[in-house]
């Protein structure tokens, strides 16, 4: 006898089903039903409007701008992690190079180095100026221009 009233149930809910998705076709293709949903949609669109435009003016949000705010915060959220993940390898790879005292130690070797440079380059800049005197000519005196003309005197005429 259990068995029987359900199956008798689960007819009755199959008739039940196909009566109403008949019906409910029956009005989707009635003119003046779709017109009187096509109209309920229509206000409700006009009434978010309104409502929006009264949030507005009282300078309130809209559940849109709390959505968009909210997608917001998820990205500037997702980015803030990316960052902190960055930063926690950069310590990581900081603490594979040493105290600070490694750090220093390389720091100070480094400013030697460039003190060194910082010489040299100094020391190659004035050569070229020493190296210019030894060799620019000497001012002649009388005696050195007979020398180099041979002695002679040049014709009068």
């Amino acid at each position: 006898m259990n068995e029987d009233s359900k199956g008798f149930r689960g007819k009755m809910a199959r008739q039940g089903e196909e009566a109403l998705g008949k019906v409910a076709q029956e009005l989707l293709e009635n003119p003046m039903v779709s017109r009187a949903l096509a109209a309920t949609f229509e206000a409700r669109e006009r009434a978010t409007r309104a409502q929006e435009l009264a949030m507005s003016a009282l300078n309130l949000p809209s559940a849109g701008d709390l959505e968009r705010l909210t997608r917001r915060l998820r990205s500037v959220s997702q980015r803030l992690e990316t960052i902190e993940d960055g930063l926690d390898r950069l310590e990581g790879r900081i603490d594979q190079l040493g105290s600070t005292s490694a750090l220093d130690r390389r720091l100070t070797a480094i400013e030697e180095l460039l003190a060194r440079l910082e010489a040299a380059v100094t020391q190659q800049a004035a050569a070229p100026a020493a190296v210019a005197s030894e060799i620019a000519p000497r001012p002649r005196t009388r005696q050195g221009a007979a020398r180099a003309g041979g002695g002679r005197r040049p014709a009068q005429g």
